[in-house]
């Protein structure tokens, strides 16, 4: 077994936290994932997280304490859900800063990398049933933009209409205009070479920092949808490819873990800086 059915006062790195999605049963989700004691990849399935009082929303690259047991309706290794819902007592503890090229973060991060998405989904396939890696890609070629639908479905927002108040009230948020998160009306994607790939890939980012990104671009640029997508490709392609030790967070969806040719998508995204080496003569 990848890790025990269950987990009390789990220390988890946390490393991914998705856009947020509508949920029918808790409002709306964040898919969490990290590194369960900084080893093993773990992920924290369902966590209505803007939902959760400030005391406890954790940041990307903070350990968290959290009382954890296997989801036993996700058939993934890796899939586990706070034991006592999402009112979980998560405790925040440390978070890990970027000093010297964030060398600490690379401590865990860079422990198992992955160089080919081919070997990824042979392990996704098999009865490992791996769902989440590091992967460092051979070459990023492109940035790719592609338009959305601009709002969420009519039922989501009819289910955060009649669950607002409560959901509300039993997260102690006093924000009525909380939900609903704002919906990206653009899908971002990387184009890429894996190694042994004889032509490139193209895998969906679906980080909510990209999201979060999106959104303070919108307000420098007043609103200009196309300057601020410049301004996101500015960074995640123009900036990272020449500056940045790009690797990739990848994970699958269970939907199409078992169905799909490749059933991951990128869950975020690491960058430190490119360590050049210099020569002396």
């Amino acid at each position: 077994m990848y890790l025990p059915f269950e987990i009390p006062k789990a220390r988890v790195l946390i490393t991914v936290k998705t856009y947020p999605l509508p949920s029918s049963a808790y409002n709306e989700l964040v898919c969490t994932a990290g590194f369960l004691d900084g080893r093993k990849w773990i992920r924290i399935y369902p966590i209505a997280y803007r939902f959760l009082s400030d005391d406890k929303q954790y940041p990307k690259y903070g350990w968290i304490e959290i009382n954890l047991v296997r989801n036993e309706k996700d058939f993934r290794p890796e899939s586990f859900r706070p034991k006592s819902g999402i009112d979980e007592d998560i405790k925040l503890l440390s978070k890990i800063d970027t000093k010297n090229n964030w060398a600490e973060r690379k401590e865990y991060i860079l422990n198992e990398v992955f160089t080919s998405m081919t070997e990824l989904i042979e392990l996704a396939k098999s009865d490992k049933k791996k769902s989440l890696a590091t992967l460092k890609p051979t070459e990023i070629i492109d940035f790719i933009i592609e338009d959305d639908d601009r709002e969420w479905k009519d039922k989501w927002i009819a289910i955060s209409k009649q669950g607002n108040i409560f959901d509300l009230e039993k997260s102690k948020k006093s924000n009525t205009s909380l939900y609903p998160i704002k919906k990206l009306p653009y899908k971002y994607s990387y184009k890429f070479i894996s190694e042994g790939d004889s032509n490139p890939r193209t895998m969906m980012i679906e980080d909510w920092e990209i999201g979060a990104l999106f959104w303070n671009c919108m307000r420098k640029t007043d609103g200009n949808e196309e300057a601020a997508n410049q301004l996101v490709k500015d960074k995640y392609f123009t900036s990272f490819t020449k500056e940045k030790d790009i690797h990739l967070f990848v994970g699958t969806t269970q939907r199409f873990h078992n169905v799909a040719p490749n059933p991951f998508i990128i869950v975020g995204v690491f960058y430190p800086h490119i360590e050049r080496q210099f020569s002396l003569f």
